[in-house]
């Protein structure tokens, strides 16, 4: 049958597996069509021109083709990969925090639904990432909250869940997901203050990954507890590959050097 090719656009590789002796079946995630799973045929040969591009954290521009009788076909065929100019990440724990935003991608994005300010978000998070600290953390955190709220699992942060009432400004409140935004009665968690969970609505309202992080910043103690809760609930059973790697990691370097050896 008659193939039909698709524009070129930008896009990242999040996971890639062997499917024959020559080929890889890859999946990425693009700014127009969201999670695309697609195989590229010959990849592994010494001189495709896929080979060297299909790696993590470097910007891409692909295309696809399509048998044109089916065109909602869920697997396609990767056309062209060309490397977009961004650097690659550097080794250590930035890379497995990329490896973290790939794995939440992987399992809570449906194939084939596009989420264009996702994509943006999932950009300027890898730029930012490298930079470390406090920076680093902010842009975690801020596209974890992208995430949830663009696969609708995010609550309104600007009122109470239950009572549908506006939050109180220096009332703690705590992110439940089955519950919502509800208010902290107990110190056993860092609890959010209601006007913190107001301006990260504003934020996400406005659409500025740059706001979003810069309403991270200062709660990113409390942020960062409620979040992982949140995202470990809604990404189901099984821990996170990317995270227990980060922690065995961890544990590994704190052992005394004689016991490394």
């Amino acid at each position: 049958m008659k193939a039909k090719g698709a524009g070129g656009q930008p896009a990242y590789l999040l996971h890639r597996h062997d499917w024959s002796e020559t080929s890889l079946v890859v999946q990425l995630f693009t700014r127009e069509q969201g999670r695309v799973v697609a195989v590229a045929k010959g990849a592994k040969r010494p001189y495709s021109q896929l080979r060297p591009v299909l790696l993590p954290f470097q910007r891409l521009q692909v295309a696809f083709t399509r048998v044109a009788a089916d065109s909602t076909a869920e697997v396609l065929t990767l056309k062209t990969a060309d490397w977009g100019g961004t650097a690659p990440l550097p080794p250590g724990a930035v890379l497995f925090s990329g490896f973290y935003l790939n794995e939440l991608l992987l399992r809570l994005l449906a194939r084939q639904d596009a989420h264009p300010r996702l994509f943006d978000a999932y950009d300027q998070t890898l730029a930012a990432l490298p930079v470390g600290g406090d920076a680093a953390e902010a842009a975690l955190r801020a596209f974890e909250l992208t995430l949830l709220r663009e696969t609708g699992l995010l609550p309104d942060l600007a009122g109470d869940t239950a009572t549908q009432q506006p939050l109180r400004p220096q009332a703690g409140y705590r992110l439940r997901p089955e519950l919502g935004v509800v208010e902290s009665h107990d110190d056993t968690e860092p609890a959010l203050p209601g006007q913190a969970l107001v301006g990260l609505e504003a934020a996400l309202q406005h659409g500025s990954v740059a706001a979003l992080q810069a309403a991270c910043r200062p709660v990113l103690t409390a942020l960062r507890s409620q979040l992982r809760g949140l995202v470990h609930y809604h990404v189901g059973p099984g821990p996170l590959k990317s995270r227990q790697v980060l922690l065995d990691a961890q544990r590994l370097l704190d052992r005394p050097a004689t016991a490394r050896a």
